[in-house]
Order: C-alpha cells, then sequence, then structure tokens
C-alpha cells in the first residue's frame, strides 16, 4: 500500500483542524478513547456538535487559542492507501513551521473561508506551496453552509485564487477546488445534497486518485552514500557495499557510474534491499550497490550515471527560509549540509528579502529574522554537487547549520 504525504495550511478559523479532525472520523480512523474525549469536551463545551478539531490540537497552547503553532503529524488509511498529514501552522510568525512540514510533501490542502474569500494568509500559503513545487494543490473552500451553499460565492472565490495562480512562478502544479463543510461532512468523503451544482469529486475521492508516483517529479538519478557497508563474515571479505537513498530518477545494473567528488567511473555491479537483489532500483528506494571496479567511495560521496553529471560549484544562488532566532548577516559562517555531506560555507551576499505575496517586491535588507524568505549567495569551502531544486528537489535542497549553536538556523533552495 503507497503512502500520499499532506501538507494542510489554513488561516485562523478557517476550520482546518475540523477538516482533519472530520477525515479521521469520517474513515473510522480515531480510537474509542479519542472519540469517547472529543464527545465528552463537546458536551462540556455546550456544543450540538462533535468539535473535530481536539483531534489535532495536540498542544496546550493550541486548544486554548484554537490556532495550531506547531508541525503535527496525523496518520490515517483507506483501503487503496495510506495518508500522512502534515497539519502547519498559517499564522506569519510560524512560516518556517510551515516550510518544513510542506517541504516533504507530495500534495497539499489550502483551506479558504467561503465567508472571507482569498486574504494575506491565504496568498502566503500559496506562494510557499509554489515555491516549494507541491504538485497536487487542493483549494478547498470550508464554511460553505455558512453562505448557504452559494455557488456563486465559491465560483467567485475560485477566480480571485486563479489570480495568484496565473503569478505563480512555478507552472507545473494541479490546482482543484473543491466547496465543502468539514463541521457537516458536505464533500468531504462523499458528495453533498446540499450542493448539487458541484460536479467535481469529493475531497477525499480526489486524495485517493492522485498518483503517488507522478507528483515526485523526476530528474536525474542521485545516490549519495550514507554508509559504506563491509561485512565482517567469512565470504565476504571483499565485500563493499554503498547505502543511500537514491533521489531523482532509476537505476539499473550495468549502467557507468561516476564517483563525486573523485570523478572515478565504474560500473553499477549489484542492487540490493536487505537480502532481495534487484535489476533496477526505483527513484526512492533505500538500497544498497556494489560498483565493478574497486574504488575509494566514503560517506557523503555521490554516485550518479556518467550522462547525467550534477553541477559541481562552490558558488550557490538560494532562495532561503531563516528559522533562527539569530539573524543571518552577511560574511557570518554556517555549516552547510547537503544530504549528508557537510561543508562550511560563507554568506557572501544577502540579494534581497522575498515578500510571500506574488507582489513581486524584492525588499534590499542585509539581514533575514526569523521566518523571513530571502534570495542568498553563498560560498563554500569544497564543492557542492547539486541540481536546481526545480529540477531535483531532493538533491537542490541544503540546510544551514550555526556552528555555535549547532541548530538548524535556514534552510534552503538552490536556483539554476
Amino acid at each position: 500500500m503507497d503512502v500520499l504525504k499532506i501538507a494542510t495550511a489554513g488561516s485562523v478559523d478557517d476550520g482546518k483542524s475540523t477538516l482533519i479532525g472530520r477525515l479521521l472520523y469520517d474513515t473510522h480512523s480515531l480510537t474509542e478513547d479519542k472519540l469517547a474525549a472529543i464527545e465528552k469536551s463537546s458536551k462540556q463545551k455546550g456544543f450540538d456538535y462533535l468539535d473535530f478539531s481536539l483531534a489535532t490540537d495536540g498542544l496546550v497552547a493550541e486548544r486554548e487559542q484554537g490556532i495550531t503553532i506547531d508541525v503535527a503529524h496525523i496518520y490515517f488509511s483507506t483501503r487503496n492507501r495510506s495518508y500522512i498529514i502534515a497539519d502547519t501552522p498559517g499564522h506569519v510568525e510560524y512560516t518556517r513551521n510551515m516550510v518544513t512540514g510542506a517541504s516533504t510533501s507530495q500534495a497539499s490542502i489550502i483551506l479558504v473561508d467561503a465567508r472571507n474569500g482569498v486574504i494575506e494568509q491565504t496568498r502566503r500559503h500559496f506562494f510557499i506551496n509554489n515555491l516549494l513545487h507541491i504538485k497536487d494543490v487542493v483549494v478547498a473552500v470550508n464554511k460553505m453552509d455558512l453562505v448557504n451553499y452559494d455557488e456563486t460565492v465559491f465560483n467567485e472565490i475560485r477566480q480571485e485564487f486563479q489570480q495568484l495562480v496565473d503569478a505563480a512562478a512555478y507552472k507545473n502544479q494541479n490546482i482543484t477546488f473543491v466547496p465543502i463543510s468539514a463541521l457537516h461532512g458536505d464533500n468531504v468523503i462523499q458528495a453533498s445534497a446540499n450542493m448539487p451544482w458541484f460536479k467535481g469529486t469529493n475531497l477525499l475521492e480526489h486524495l485517493e486518485a492522485i498518483d503517488a508516483n507522478d507528483v515526485q517529479v523526476k530528474g536525474q538519478a542521485r545516490l549519495q552514500v550514507q554508509t559504506v557497508i563491509r561485512p565482517k563474515k567469512e565470504g565476504f571479505h571483499d565485500y563493499r557495499g554503498y547505502a543511500g537513498k537514491l533521489k531523482g530518477n532509476d537505476l539499473s545494473i550495468g549502467e557507468e557510474v561516476t564517483i563525486l567528488p573523485s570523478g572515478h567511473t565504474s560500473k553499477i555491479k549489484s542492487i540490493s534491499f536487505f537480502n532481495e537483489d534487484y535489476e533496477t532500483a526505483l527513484q526512492g528506494s533505500s538500497i544498497t550497490v556494489t560498483l565493478e571496479d574497486d574504488r575509494d567511495v566514503s560517506r557523503g560521496d555521490m554516485i550518479v550515471k556518467s550522462t547525467e553529471l550534477p553541477r559541481s560549484t562552490k558558488q550557490l544562488v538560494a532562495t532561503i527560509c531563516w528559522m533562527d532566532q539569530t539573524p543571518m548577516t552577511a560574511t557570518r559562517k554556517y555549516q552547510l549540509q547537503h544530504g549528508v555531506h557537510k561543508v562550511q560555507s560563507k554568506i557572501k551576499q544577502i540579494t534581497h528579502k522575498i515578500t510571500a505575496d506574488f507582489s513581486g517586491d524584492l525588499e534590499r535588507t542585509e539581514t533575514l529574522t526569523m521566518n523571513d524568505l530571502g534570495e542568498v549567495k553563498i560560498q563554500t569551502n569544497r564543492p557542492v554537487h547539486c541540481d536546481a531544486f526545480e529540477v531535483n528537489k531532493e538533491n537542490g535542497s541544503f540546510i544551514l547549520i550555526d556552528p555555535q549553536s549547532n541548530t538548524t538556523a535556514g534552510v534552503g533552495f538552490i536556483h539554476t
């Protein structure tokens, strides 16, 4: 059974937590004790309905304020597939949390309150989804019950959101609009009798139909070595296996490969996972490969097809989401981690700050503070073997680590 990772985003009171709770309830994914707790709390609050938001707001501060602060990962399954929902906060002061939650997601649900339409936070939510190249985006127009299930309201919001889609830099996104009422279950897992004018699929039907393989943009095969396997057993004296996660595309036995940074070449001799052998490893597989020639390969080295070499450079231009309380300033030094490969780096220039609302505003600045997005030029002391983020998401991203506090200070997405 395949797994689909979904990021959710919504403004205050858009009903994001209620929608997730409704999905859990209608797919029978809530445990009996959790359901009993929701029923009890709903009665204590005087509600004549179940408060499904209690299924997701895990932090005390979230329950008290009725908002999402941290990223929570929620799991549920249907007969067709399993789902992981990254419930991300929508507030501007938690932009870094949203980027973190959405960065590994294959699809996204953006909630819009039917009463308010597209607002500033909606623009930022979609901007981040577009920045991270989330391929399948569902715009769930929620609380249709509060606008009398009016088709005109839905169409006006769809037209307004379409203006954001037209202004977006990344064009290869599937945008789907679904009118829902998370509170009453309209168009969540079954068609709504209150909106017969809507001829599209309900929310869960759409999620079920997404091809989990198709949402992964295929680029070029990249196998960054996480560990070198040298078994200390009889019969394995000469065995050298190189284990890691294959990114970008597939890799087969017999293909000529280049080992970076050495530049030495060889051919794939075998591909295995535990005790299973394969002729071809698929993108996203965690595998161990052996080579036909005895080559010096270490952790952090990269094995690629000889006809598909990445860019090797000490000069990076990237979009940065800053996550640290200590601002980023030019000339500061950080440890840059690209996969498992770590190099020392220095900020050469902060080109500008990016306004996340599709206005195109580029603010000149010498610092990036927490939750800022900006374009930055970085110099490393050793080459980084990378691709542009739009070509290979995993090989086109990195994190910056503060050498003094050892905290993740920022996440970067490499430009062309």
